[in-house]
């Protein structure tokens, strides 16, 4: 059995991993040129239940101990006039919670953990070809073909193998733009402090200015906004940004001033919820590529239990691996659909008019009713 991985995202890694430890022949074809090719984005946290799950079955749970951060688990909410709303701390080094940790990290760890040729760099799928004693006849940029058993689309938004199975489409939830502040410690003290060792949420009417604390020292700093017909250079200028902002407390838009570089924006999108598909032999999706969520913090968790299932029922049932499929299929379905519901009912709540409350409310544990008497 060949499986091939589309997509060298930490899903795809992840279930590459997994496959080699069961001896199963898996290569992951990345479009990108290298490990290092472009920056892989801010710090996530992991859910014991899914992300380290999915860790410990790759073999790789210590590791992850060794990179992750628990201390960036501490977060602060804050009103637009700098009033603390809602400040979380969590118990000094445990790891009993959801630890943060860098992506680029992540997905270092595993890499590492691969054998040298298990990831085809330079590999951008454009089509895959049914063949006619089953499996898949591959084409990637610049001409270059494989072919394989399995094809496992883990290649996020903009999948080029989710067509094979559904013709979901995705819509626009929100608008994210992106800065970053390089060694705060130093060069903005005051901010670092701001923003503590994990992450920062100032809320406000239908906006979020966000800050989050990354292992390298440097911040990185999130806009999120209702998505609307305006095109992304209008939110391109710095000072366009502050306007949006204008009456905030300054400590707060100097997140914005201290920017590195210019801004970064991107339409943030989602699949349907409740997206299924009927099963065809020989090919399946894992994470974004089948079921894109708002960012609140399930994609990379689920992205990456979508593989270690996927991984567990191929292993498990070798010789029959479109029953394997079929049967990871099922399950996932049935997992991610509250989970998408839920992600989708927290991303329309953050920018909501009410969405300081609602997120104080939501964060504030409930009181335990007491137990009452037969």
């Amino acid at each position: 059995m060949r499986v091939a991985i589309a997509g060298g995202g930490l899903g795809g890694l992840t279930l590459a991993r997994i496959l080699h430890l069961h001896g199963i022949d898996a290569v992951v074809y990345e479009r990108e040129a290298s490990r290092s090719a472009r920056s892989q984005g801010g710090s996530l946290d992991l859910h014991p239940e899914s992300g380290q799950r999915a860790l410990a079955d790759a073999g790789l749970a210590g590791r992850f101990r060794s990179e992750a951060r628990p201390e960036g688990e501490e977060h602060r909410i804050l009103d637009p006039a700098g009033r603390t709303l809602v400040h979380h701390k969590p118990p000094p080094g445990s790891f009993a919670g959801r630890p943060e940790i860098d992506r680029r990290a992540l997905r270092d760890l595993l890499l590492d953990s691969l054998p040298g040729d298990a990831v085809a760099w330079r590999h951008r799928l454009v089509a895959a070809t049914p063949r006619p004693d089953g499996g898949f006849g591959l084409t990637f940029d610049g001409g270059h073909g494989a072919d394989c058993d399995v094809l496992v689309g883990a290649d996020g938004a903009r999948s080029v193998v989710r067509p094979l199975l559904t013709d979901a489409t995705l819509s626009s939830v929100a608008t994210l733009v992106e800065l970053s502040i390089s060694d705060a410690d130093r060069r903005h003290p005051g901010l670092a402090e701001l923003v503590g060792p994990g992450n920062l949420w100032c809320i406000g009417v239908s906006q979020i200015l966000a800050a989050q604390r990354l292992g390298d020292g440097s911040i990185r700093v999130g806009i999120s906004l209702p998505a609307d017909d305006r095109h992304l250079d209008a939110y391109r200028s710095r000072r366009a940004l502050l306007e949006m902002f204008d009456g905030w407390d300054r400590r707060l838009t100097a997140l914005i001033e201290a920017g590195d570089s210019p801004p970064i924006p991107r339409t943030i999108e989602a699949m349907p919820t409740g997206t299924r598909w009927t099963h065809r032999p020989g090919v399946t999706l894992i994470g974004d590529a089948a079921h894109l969520m708002p960012p609140v913090g399930e994609g990379a968790n689920q992205a990456m239990l979508d593989a270690a299932e996927l991984a567990a029922a191929l292993a498990g049932n070798p010789a029959d691996p479109d029953s394997a499929i079929q049967a990871y299929e099922e399950a996932m379905f049935a997992r991610v659909h509250p989970i998408a519901e839920m992600s989708a009912r927290v991303q329309a709540m953050m920018l909501s008019p009410t969405a300081a409350e609602d997120i104080v409310r939501f964060f504030t544990p409930r009181p335990t009713e007491p137990a009452t008497a037969n």
